[in-house]
């Protein structure tokens, strides 16, 4: 029997793999959220994430941490996929535009995973968060609540560690600043 590309030698490891890989679904999609601001576009991200890690499941080394490989896929298929979009045309009919947003208030399309989301994070530190620059959020993100090192997170992000410290840094400090109004004034 021929082995097909991106198929494991062994069928129990390859078994193994997709458990142990599909482990980290709710953390990827977290931050697959992140990265795109749309519960679909996360959920067609992280399917693809998933299906190019099974597709190089031979090329995972075993005893290596597969939550950061699985990240760095994510993050790299993000990155692709905002060069691709970016060289898109977009026409835009305002009239459409102005129809959705009028029949899109009426019925909030908030899916669980939004809510979830919500809940998770006090409404001002989601603004906060949300309103960082995308470089600092996603370096951030990746530290404070997916709990990565630095090392792993240079890794995903194809950037130096000392950029990535940098980011964190001045990321946590314009959250800082966003959220100083919220503290007593005796604190």
């Amino acid at each position: 029997m021929r082995k097909l590309r991106g198929e494991a030698a062994d069928p129990s490891r390859a078994s193994s793999f997709e458990t142990d890989g599909l482990a980290f679904l709710d953390s990827l999609y977290r931050t697959a959220l992140r990265l795109t601001r749309q519960p679909a576009d996360a959920e067609d991200l992280v399917q693809e994430t998933y299906l190019k890690a099974f597709r190089s499941a031979d090329r995972f080394e075993p005893g290596t941490n597969l939550r950061a490989w699985l990240f760095t896929i994510l993050h790299n298929t993000a990155r692709n996929r905002a060069r691709d979009r970016a060289r898109d045309t977009i026409t835009v009919d305002s009239e459409a535009v102005e129809r959705a947003e009028v029949s899109s208030a009426a019925t909030p399309g908030d899916t669980p995973e939004t809510l979830l989301l919500r809940d998770m994070l006090a409404p001002e530190l989601q603004a906060a968060v949300d309103a960082l620059p995308e470089a600092f959020r996603e370096a951030v993100w990746l530290r404070d609540v997916e709990e990565f090192s630095y090392a792993e997170i240079a890794a995903m992000l194809s950037i130096p560690v000392g950029t990535v410290m940098s980011r964190i840094s001045r990321g946590r400090r314009l959250l800082f600043d966003r959220l100083q109004h919220l503290r007593p004034a005796h604190a």
